[in-house]
C-alpha cells in the first residue's frame, strides 16, 4: 500500500471513530424517530375515524411538503437522515462498531451499509421535496418496482431474497423486543429509575410493532414473487392497510400504529443513551 493510501486510510479511520460521526448518528436517530412517529400518527387516525392515511417514510415526506411548515421540517429531516447514513457507512466501512472481520461481523457491517443506503435515499427524497411543490401519492411504487424487477433474469429470486430479508428483519425485531436484547446498545448506567423503566418498555413494544410491519412487508413481497403478481407487493403503508382487512382489523391497525409511535420514543431514547 502506498504512503498516500496509508495516510488516507488512517485519516478515514480517525474521522470515522471521531465525535463528529457520533453526533451525526444521534441526530440521525432523532430524525428516524420523527419519521416513525409521523407514520404511526397518520395510520392511527384511521381506526380513530379521523381520516388519516397509511404512509411509508417517503409518503410522510410528501405529506410534509404540503404543509406550510413542511419546508423547515424537510430540511431538518434531510440533515438527520444524512447524518444517520453517514454513521452507518462509518460502521460498515471503518468498523466503528468493532464488529470484526469474521463472518458474523461482516454480515453486521453489510447490514449497516444497506441501512446507510436506505437512509441516504431518504435524505435525497427529503431534499428533492424541499424545493418541489409535488405531493404525489405514495401508492403503487412497490408494485411498479416489483414488476420491473420481476422482468429481470432471476427477478423472481431477487424479489424473494428481498422478501426474506424483510421477514428475517421482522422476526429479529420481535426477538430483540421480547428478549430485550436491544439493552446491549444502551448505556443503562446513565439512566435513573423512571427513565430506565420507560426506555425498556418503549423498546419492547416498539420493536415488536416494527417487527410485525416488516414481517408483513416480507410476506406480501414473497407472495408477489411466488405468484408472479406485483400487485401483491406492499411497503410499510400497504402492510398497515392489510391489517385493516384482517378480523378485528381496525383494532390491530390501532395497536400496531400506536406501537410505531412508541418505537419513535425508543429512537429518542437511543439518541440520548445508545452507545455509538
Amino acid at each position: 500500500m502506498s504512503t498516500a493510501a496509508s495516510t488516507a486510510k488512517r485519516t478515514g479511520q480517525r474521522v470515522a471513530h471521531g465525535d463528529a460521526i457520533e453526533y451525526a448518528g444521534r441526530l440521525g436517530l432523532v430524525a428516524k424517530g420523527v419519521s416513525y412517529a409521523l407514520i404511526g400518527i397518520l395510520a392511527l387516525q384511521i381506526p380513530l375515524g379521523q381520516g388519516g392515511q397509511a404512509a411509508d417514510r417517503q409518503g410522510v415526506l410528501r405529506q410534509l411538503a404540503t404543509e406550510s411548515w413542511g419546508k423547515a421540517a424537510l430540511i431538518a429531516l434531510t440533515v438527520g437522515f444524512a447524518g444517520y447514513a453517514l454513521w452507518r457507512f462509518a460502521e460498515a466501512i471503518f468498523d466503528r462498531g468493532n464488529e470484526g472481520t469474521d463472518a458474523k461481523g461482516l454480515a453486521k457491517r453489510a447490514r449497516a451499509f444497506g441501512i446507510g443506503v436506505l437512509y441516504a435515499a431518504s435524505a435525497a427524497v427529503a431534499y428533492s421535496l424541499v424545493s418541489s411543490s409535488s405531493s404525489g401519492g405514495n401508492g403503487g411504487n412497490e408494485q411498479q418496482e416489483t414488476a420491473r424487477v420481476l422482468e429481470w433474469p432471476a427477478g423472481r429470486w431477487i424479489v424473494l431474497a428481498v422478501a426474506a430479508g424483510f421477514l428475517a428483519d421482522g422476526i429479529y425485531n420481535v426477538y430483540r423486543g421480547v428478549t430485550k436484547k436491544f439493552r446491549e446498545r444502551l448505556a443503562e448506567h446513565e439512566m435513573h429509575g423512571t427513565v430506565r423503566t420507560w426506555a425498556l418498555r418503549s423498546g419492547v413494544v416498539g420493536h415488536v410493532a416494527r417487527g410485525v410491519v416488516f414481517g408483513l412487508v416480507g410476506i406480501f413481497l414473497g407472495k408477489a414473487a411466488l405468484e408472479y403478481d406485483p400487485q401483491e407487493a406492499v411497503g410499510i403503508d400497504g402492510a398497515l392497510l392489510k391489517l385493516v382487512e384482517a378480523p378485528l382489523g381496525p383494532l390491530l391497525l390501532g395497536l400496531v400504529a400506536a406501537g410505531l409511535v412508541v418505537y419513535a420514543v425508543y429512537c429518542l431514547v437511543e439518541a440520548r443513551y445508545r452507545e455509538i
